[in-house]
């Protein structure tokens, strides 16, 4: 019975946690460790808890509505959750346990205080602590007291707070059960914590260190501010002694209480600088056992640490593996391509296979390494000028890691070669890394063939794709690849593209500097032709008008939730006709969708009720031929800011030169900045086509029983895929694990630059000409426009009126739809010339991308004015 119900610390392992939890198996772990102490004690196991709940059956029926309760109604889940609490307190520790309990009492000293802690299943995980969510009892004296909080601890498993994070983590309510820690009381001479990495930065060799006098309680309570250590390389390289102006002491009669500080204290700090690098030494070596950056409460009692607790730092972002222990600087893919959300497993190897540079994995996101372009003179500056164009804060970032000096090792000069850095599929920042020339003229012919090649590589692709199965197709993708590769690559294409952006900068440098124009350009390619993502756009518009003349086809669309809803338009009045536009629109961009780089997102031919809130928007907000007058109305203002500029510039001392080579860079850019947007159409193309064959693999497998779900090939690697299809396996419990990885990286927010080190650095604008209490970002289209904020995470969520303003943390070319009816756009991702930038300035939107934060500072219906030219956004009263 005793092994059921109570087993002692340094019985217990990492092996354990379903049986003591989380906290209980990392001090077990602790325990074991040679010349790390732990205060002695015991665990009252899971068994316990799960006899209460089985012996009460109304306490099982409550937790198990937990999960149908709505996520917004907190009213009904707080009442559900008190209730809980309240039954498993009233039932108490049924007297066999109470037994056992006193009985290691009495192993361990009946007549000493303990501390008694929740240790639930779901704590302590690797990606999610459960820091503070569940309760701790100190210097509790008595064995009558000790069984009652061991009761109290378990209702705890059922605070409000506990209850919402495991809702967030995913964690099944009925799946966790409460363990008990039981431990000898410490009363120390201070106490705090240690992060064996620095929690706010994520460098890896920084450790930190919070110290209080007396019981840690004063720190997690924010009673005092503690004094603070950073430690680096064996020393402490900053320290601060905090204001300690108060205690909490242990009472001789059980409990805790605050005291004063005796004043001559309260300036000294709480430890030695040799105290701390021990500490850090002693973290250190806790983080080796366990493989990951801690989070360790530690007392000091008699000039000795005892650790109390030590949980991994889940808040850190990951490093990418290296294959040697140089230093290494990552930047951001997903900052380049628009799209910072995490791809599944298929969906990263996919893009690895397809890219044009090498990538590296990190918290379901991809990097690319730069540390040898920043190494090399010639190649940081191309580098540099790069980023510096295509994301201010990546080119801060990087310059600021160069400032230090201590990552980045010399080379000698030379020539920089290959795509720029970040560069994907698609070209991910606005820049080469080395100039090409230019086209010899402005021949739209250039455009057209470069879309014919693409047209017939596709079609090409198709047929071979179709007589091909089973592993014979994956080695054919992977010859289909090299073809991805090539085509993307094309230096003609990208001849093309380079020709738009620098004729692009150029009119924005020279009119700036001519005429004090800022951002000309942004009128000058409006209505561009031949923006494949633009005109996705306003072809929307022309559905709307197939469908708006049919009530009760409007209807049915505004009631609608499964994907096969176009079979059943036929049975409305105009049905077939709204189908019809409709499937037209699938047949030229269904292959599109939101966060399109990661092959596992469903395209919209796949669920076309992602299209819908939009087609409803665009029947309520406008009228019949709106996409050919908004087109029209941009054209002609681009014809007019030329006619104005071109005049304005021959009145100037040497006019006609300066007007002549404007009107050369003008006509450029509108023959070729429309082609911006058709590589990744191109690629995007291509995925759906793979998609489609690989689909017919998954559903191969799991009518093989293979895998459960054809989804669940979207948590394998390409190569994995591969071997399942081959062998007809796949590993044991792979899926599972993959899939809760998965979750957990919804939680990181991915840095624009990462160092291997783990340090994640975020850069700054620099700037003192946004008015205080404004946004700072990046101005991309010119304009000033006030209206609504509407605060989007996902377009099928969107509920937007004329004149309000999209804020959103990245758009890719999935997100156009919702365009054609807004008034402006801010973004926390973005640069001139990524997706967002580009429609915005095709439909004359003022836009400011790379608010940092923006989704979080910017409420949802607040009024904003968005400066489109300055590059800022102001918080409306």
């Amino acid at each position: 019975m005793s092994e059921q119900y109570v087993l002692d610390l340094r019985d217990v392992d990492a092996g354990r946690a379903s049986a003591v939890g989380g906290k209980g198996a990392h001090l077990g772990a602790l325990a074991r460790m040679e010349g790390v102490r732990v205060p002695d004690g015991f665990c009252v196991t899971t068994d316990a808890f799960r006899r209460v709940v089985e012996r009460e059956p109304s306490i099982g029926d409550r937790i198990g509505r937990l999960a149908s309760v709505a996520p917004d109604d907190r009213a009904a889940l707080a009442a559900l959750a008190a209730g809980i609490r309240g039954a498993v307190e009233e039932a108490g520790v049924p007297d066999d346990v109470a037994a056992e309990i006193r009985r290691a009492l009495a192993r361990h000293g009946d007549r000493a205080a303990y501390a008694v802690r929740s240790s639930a299943t779901a704590e302590d995980l690797p990606t999610a602590s459960f820091a503070g969510q569940q309760d701790t009892y100190l210097n509790v004296l008595g064995a009558d007291r000790v069984v009652r909080h061991v009761g109290r601890c378990w209702a705890s498993l059922f605070t409000e707070r506990a209850v919402v994070y495991r809702r967030r983590n995913g964690i099944d309510h009925r799946a966790v059960a409460m363990a008990v820690v039981v431990q000898r009381m410490v009363v120390p001479d201070a106490s705090g914590v240690l992060f064996t990495a620095d929690p706010v930065t994520g460098n890896r060799r920084v450790s930190t260190v919070e110290a209080v006098l007396g019981l840690g309680e004063a720190l997690v309570s924010g009673l005092v501010d503690p004094d603070s250590f950073t430690v680096r390389g064996g020393r402490v390289v900053s320290r601060r002694v905090g204001a300690k102006r108060h205690e909490v002491r242990a009472l001789a009669g059980g409990g805790t209480r605050q005291a004063e500080v005796d004043p001559r204290r309260q300036g000294e700090p709480s430890l030695t600088d040799a105290q701390v690098v021990r500490l850090v030494e002693l973290g250190r070596r806790v983080e080796a056992r366990f493989g990951c950056p801690q989070d360790i409460e530690w007392c000091l009692e008699a000039g000795e640490f005892l650790l109390v607790q030590s949980r991994p730092v889940t808040t850190l972002f990951p490093v990418p593996e290296a294959d040697d222990d140089e230093d290494h600087v990552y930047v951001s893919v997903g900052h380049g391509q628009m799209m910072t959300d995490p791809m599944k497993a298929l969906g990263r190897s996919m893009w690895r296979l397809t890219a044009l540079v090498p990538m590296h994995e990190a918290g379901g996101r991809l990097f690319v390494d730069v540390t040898r372009r920043l190494a090399s003179p010639a190649g940081r500056a191309a580098l540099l000028d790069a980023m510096g164009k295509g994301d201010p804060l990546v080119r801060d970032a990087l310059e600021t890691v160069l400032d230090r000096g201590d990552l980045v090792p010399p080379l000698p000069d030379e020539p920089p070669v290959g795509p720029p850095a970040g560069a994907a599929p698609a070209p991910a920042v606005p820049a080469p890394v080395a100039p090409e020339p230019e086209p010899v003229a402005t021949d739209p012919a250039v455009v057209t063939e470069l879309v014919e090649r693409s047209r017939a590589s596709l079609a090409a692709l198709e047929r071979d794709l179709a007589s091909r199965s089973g592993p014979a197709l994956f080695d054919f993708l992977l010859e289909a690849f090299e073809e991805h590769r090539r085509v993307v690559g094309d230096p003609l294409s990208h001849q093309v593209l380079m020709a738009a952006m620098e004729a692009t900068w150029w009119l924005d440098d020279k009119l700036e500097e001519w005429l004090g124009e800022r951002n000309a350009a942004d009128t000058l390619t409006l209505s561009a032709p031949g923006n494949i993502t633009s005109e996705m756009g306003l072809a929307l518009l022309d559905v709307a008008d197939a469908i708006r003349p049919h009530p009760e086809v409007v209807a049915f669309l505004e009631g609608v939730e499964d994907d096969d809803f176009l079979r059943e338009l036929a049975r409305f009045p105009g049905g077939s006709e709204a189908r019809e536009a409709l499937e037209g629109y699938l047949d030229r961009y269904g292959m599109r969708c939101v966060g399109e780089i990661d092959i596992t997102r469903p395209r919209w031919r796949e669920r076309p009720t992602a299209l819908v809130p939009a087609i409803l928007d665009n029947v309520r907000n406008f009228g019949p031929g709106a996409a050919a007058r908004r087109f029209e109305e941009g054209r002609l203002a681009a014809l007019r800011k030329e006619r104005d500029v071109l005049e304005r510039l021959r009145a100037l001392p040497d006019g006609d030169r300066r007007a002549e080579e404007t009107e050369r860079m003008i006509a450029r850019v509108r023959t070729f900045i429309g082609y911006r947007e058709y590589p990744k159409y191109d690629i995007v193309c291509r995925y759906f086509l793979y998609k489609r064959a690989l689909t017919a693999e998954a559903a191969r497998l799991a009518r093989a029983g293979v895998v459960e779900d054809p989804e669940d090939v979207f948590h394998l690697t390409f190569q994995e895929f591969h071997e399942a299809v081959r062998t007809h396996r796949v590993e044991e419990g792979l899926v599972r694990r993959r899939a809760e990885e998965f979750r957990s990286y919804h939680a990181l927010t991915p840095p624009r630059v990462l160092t291997s080190d783990g340090e994640a650095v975020t850069g700054t604008y620099r700037r003192d000409d946004v008015p205080a209490g404004a946004l700072t970002g990046l101005a991309v289209s010119a304009g000033t426009v006030e209206g609504r904020a509407r605060v989007v995470l996902d377009p099928a969520d969107a509920d937007l009126a004329t004149g309000d303003i999209l804020v959103t943390p990245f758009t890719d070319p999935g997100w156009s739809p919702l365009f054609v009816g807004i008034a402006g756009l801010v973004t926390e991702v973005g640069g001139r010339m990524t997706h967002g930038a580009v429609i915005a300035r095709e439909y004359g939107l003022p836009a400011v991308v790379g608010v940092e934060r923006a989704t979080g500072l910017i409420r949802d219906g607040q009024r904003i004015r968005v400066h489109g030219t300055e590059g800022y956004v102001e918080l409306l009263p």
